[in-house]
């Protein structure tokens, strides 16, 4: 890839011991931090039980976010689009694209928590089925045609969109993708990028090449062309110093947030039986918990593994306090970020050419230091005259 973007994937999770209101504070003072050190995207959550992931409403938060950062894009990470109704929902996400003036992306999917879905009395097999319909419903309605449609849980008369996107041709769009195809079939056939969320084990990025080559396919099928700068891949991360310091300061919430999965989420990220969350997560390539040069090679690792992608998105996580994740990311900005980007190439080649010649500089500087006090002596001997 030409240049890889960063971001993070926002849930957000938070303990169920700690006042939400400040919580979400914290949060949207992060999105701020990522702003200010030049961070491509932030993807926010919608997540409506459970206790953690305390967003239920992410494009009422990148409303408010883009009233306070400069250049970071935002994203719904995602849309549940079972949970809504496509007319309203695609007003909405037209009317963020307004307002942020193109900052706004619409991530999309099936809903990731069945807790969600039973209290809304659905049905979890019927979700992605809900999901592409939802798609079938949007897409048109985004690009400004006018649709009538009627499934089993919504219907459309005659509905076109009052505002056009502000985005041309349309609000940039991303479908969430874990291990099912659904995600992947969904992107191909309209065209759309992905989110792959999941893991990044060996067997985790095999799953993920293998549904964006479903992806690509699929695209190719129904007369469109997907692209890897639009493939995000989502990873967890935490950054420290030293090796040493990282996994001290993960101490603070790396274990309550494992068992939060185990306790609530779909799938347990880290199985039942496994006492030391730390040493799971980054013996299986799950995590990277070290210093910058560790996080280096685990995104090597993943670009490898998947054969490239666009967009290196972390899982924001909240392993570590606020003041230790502030610094992660600024350390992530000055080391790691500039080494994928190549920012400083030009820069290591001014300086090995600068010290490849230092002794022809040097010798010329002290010629002409020389040459000066002797004119100058040349002179007052010839005024002494």
């Amino acid at each position: 890839m030409s240049k890889l973007d960063f971001g993070i994937f926002l849930a957000p999770f938070h303990t169920v011991d700690e006042d939400p209101t400040a919580a979400l504070d914290r949060d949207m003072a992060l999105v701020e931090h990522l702003d200010h050190l030049g961070y491509n995207e932030a993807w926010i959550g919608e997540h409506h039980s459970g206790g953690y992931e305390i967003i239920a409403a992410p494009d009422l938060f990148i409303a408010a976010a883009a009233e306070r950062t400069k250049h970071i894009r935002l994203g719904t990470g995602v849309s549940s689009l079972p949970y809504h109704h496509p007319f309203t929902n695609a007003g909405r996400m037209v009317q963020l694209d307004h307002m942020t003036k193109g900052r706004a992306m619409f991530g999309v999917g099936p809903g990731a928590l069945v807790g969600d879905a039973f209290r809304m009395g659905i049905e979890p097999a019927n979700q992605r089925r809900m999901m592409n319909e939802a798609l079938d419903a949007i897409i048109p309605l985004l690009d400004g045609e006018q649709i009538s449609m009627k499934t089993d849980w919504f219907e459309l008369r005659d509905a076109q969109m009052q505002l056009p996107c502000y985005t041309h041709p349309r609000i940039e769009m991303a479908v969430a993708c874990a291990r099912s195809p659904a995600g992947a079939l969904a992107a191909g056939k309209h065209g759309l990028g992905m989110l792959s969320i999941g893991g990044t084990s060996d067997e985790a990025l095999a799953a993920h090449a293998s549904n964006w080559k479903l992806c690509e396919d699929t695209a190719r099928e129904n007369g469109h062309t997907v692209n890897r700068d639009k493939w995000r891949v989502v990873t967890l991360a935490h950054v420290a110093r030293s090796r040493e310091q990282a996994k001290k300061n993960v101490e603070h919430g790396l274990e309550p947030w494992a068992q939060y999965f185990r306790d609530i989420a779909t799938f347990p990220i880290v199985p039942a039986e496994i006492d030391d969350a730390y040493e799971y997560l980054t013996t299986e390539g799950m995590a990277v918990i070290g210093d910058p040069d560790d996080a280096i090679r685990h995104i090597e690792k993943l670009i490898k593994g998947s054969g490239g992608f666009g967009v290196f998105l972390e899982l924001a996580h909240n392993w570590a306090d606020f003041d230790a994740t502030l610094e992660h990311f600024e350390l992530m900005a000055r080391y790691v970020i500039p080494h994928f980007n190549k920012k400083n190439d030009l820069r290591r080649t001014s300086y090995s050419y600068s010290h490849k010649n230092r002794e022809v500089f040097v010798g010329a500087a002290q010629a002409a230091v020389e040459d000066e006090i002797d004119r100058h002596s040349k002179k007052v001997a010839g005024g002494d005259d």
